[in-house]
């Protein structure tokens, strides 16, 4: 008998290299580090990439939009997808997905080009971000092993987005814009090579795909964001931005009366029937939506006002990142004592602080004065809420829904990102729309010919005014984030209700879901 036939049979979908913890370790928190960056290292690269294809500022937002929409919209599909499909394979087809999206992005000529390669990053991100949560729960026994990679995986998540913007940085100054999106491709490549050498398959369930939940929802949803981008440049009246709108309400009408039906629906209506759950939900829209708007605003203010690099645009953003860990170690350390609402109350008011505060930017504000403050103000509030909200989210429900519900948590923040930015977007548009035909008679008559010339080729005016354009739309865009944060605050006071005795239950939850689920 020989030797091979000797060996133990090998288990089917079982690693290569198996009792190497370690490494599988490694490749799934780099799957989530690529995932969780991709939006902070893209941002500091938006003023460059609307240059390189021509983007007018309302559409540039899409640069971000096309990617959130996508990535929330399908995310409980792809964790969906893993438990039936096997989670390693999925695992495997989402990375693939993503590198080659992050591949034909890099090379984009057409802003067309690039919105289709971000929402197709989306989709990737969507398949393999929750089934890298889940494969913790295959790879790693239950006990101290398992909580340490939880304790991994949870700091890539909350440092993903400061290595994203310092990599951002030094790739768009050093390399150019289109290496945001090819640094995706070796690493992805490499995820994807490691994966089956060392993590182990896990067992298929039976189950249902709602795909007519998961298309009608992000549809209905894309209709809204386009709707208000739309309206921005061509006015509400414009007749594509009243179909957008009627097609957002038809399809997100479509989504309710498909979820009410469905045997195994995408998104279980009765998680909203809790209202803690339901005011943690609304929370995160309001605070993830005033959130995306200002990152893309601020960015463009230190690059093309007060003209920072990317290099220093991406540390001029670090301390929002320290503010809120800081904010969320607190917040951890106190629930005990006082429970969650008081932590929502605080974050919620203090983003509504940043953001007022923010709305007195100025073409002469300096980095110090009317950035750094703001942010950090804004940063420490909403690291107040990230672990306050995660545990009210899951709190009362069954251990087999957990992931159901912080994953709907998850999707909230993105897609509340999306059409908030959308809103603030709009917002923008107008207001610039309107301060650029108060300041065109006096650049008509201080401009030079080349400043003509230059207007005439692109409908923008040359700074000075440009800048003060600029300036005045963000201000007034920021007045609508205080109403969004305001909106937190509100569903923070008035429907919370979640008592310090809650706290067995909510940690007891949390168990179950993991961190960041």
């Amino acid at each position: 008998m020989t030797r091979s036939q000797l060996a133990t049979p090998r288990i089917p979908g079982a690693a290569r290299r198996e009792g190497r913890p370690g490494v599988a370790l490694t490749v799934i928190a780099a799957c989530q580090l690529m995932v969780v960056l991709d939006a902070t290292i893209v941002n500091i690269a938006l003023p460059h990439i609307q240059t390189a294809l021509e983007f007018s500022t309302t559409d540039l937002s899409w640069v971000l939009s096309a990617y959130t929409l996508t990535f929330g919209g399908l995310l409980l599909l792809g964790g969906r997808a893993g438990d039936i499909l096997g989670r390693r394979r999925v695992f495997m087809a989402g990375i693939l997905l993503f590198t080659l999206a992050s591949l034909l992005g890099g090379f984009a000529q057409e802003p067309w080009q690039l919105l289709a390669a971000r929402a197709l990053q989306g989709v990737g991100g969507a398949i393999a971000s929750p089934t890298s949560l889940a494969l913790i729960t295959t790879t790693f026994d239950e006990g101290p092993e398992r909580n340490r990679a939880f304790g991994v995986f949870a700091a890539v998540s909350a440092g993903g987005g400061a290595i994203g913007l310092l990599a951002g940085g030094m790739l768009t100054e050093w390399l150019d814009w289109r290496w945001v999106l090819f640094v995706n491709v070796p690493i992805g490549v490499a995820i994807a090579a490691l994966a089956p050498l060392y993590i182990n398959e896990s067992e298929r369930h039976p189950g249902r795909f709602d795909i007519a939940g998961a298309l009608t929802s992000t549809g209905g949803m894309a209709s809204l964001v386009y709707g208000f981008i739309r309206a921005s440049e061509d006015g509400w009246r414009d007749t594509v931005t009243i179909g957008s709108f009627t097609a957002a309400v038809v399809l997100l009408g479509v989504f309710v009366a498909v979820e009410t039906q469905a045997r195994e629906p995408i998104i279980p209506l009765r998680m909203f029937a809790d209202r803690n759950r339901a005011g943690t939900y609304l929370i995160m829209l309001g605070l993830a939506a005033a959130m995306f708007g200002m990152f893309f605003f601020i960015v463009q203010f230190v690059q093309n006002v007060l003209g920072f690099s990317p290099i220093q645009s991406g540390l001029g953003f670090l301390p929002v990142t320290v503010a809120i860990i800081t904010a969320a170690g607190l917040s951890q350390r106190f629930l005990p004592r006082f429970g969650p609402k008081p932590s929502m109350v605080a974050g919620s008011a203090l983003t509504g602080a940043g953001l007022t505060w923010l709305t007195f930017i100025q073409t002469d504000s300096s980095y110090l004065s009317g950035v750094l403050g703001p942010m950090v103000v804004f940063g420490f509030g909403m690291g107040l809420n990230f672990v306050t909200l995660t545990l009210t989210a899951v709190s009362g429900v069954a251990p087999r829904e957990a992931g159901a519900a912080s994953g709907l948590l998850n999707a909230s923040q993105q897609v509340g990102g999306s059409l908030g930015l959308s809103i603030l977007v709009t917002v923008f548009g107008t207001a610039a729309r309107t301060e650029g035909q108060k300041q065109a008679p006096a650049f008509l008559a201080q401009a030079d010919a080349g400043q003509l010339a230059a207007f005439k080729e692109t409908g923008r005016l040359p700074d000075p005014w440009g800048d003060y354009v600029l300036t005045q739309g963000m201000s007034t865009a920021f007045t609508a984030a205080v109403a969004m944060a305001g909106l937190a605050l509100a569903t923070a006071l008035l429907v919370i209700r979640v008592r310090k005795s809650d706290l067995a239950a909510l940690n007891g939850a949390t168990t179950e879901a993991g961190p960041g689920a």
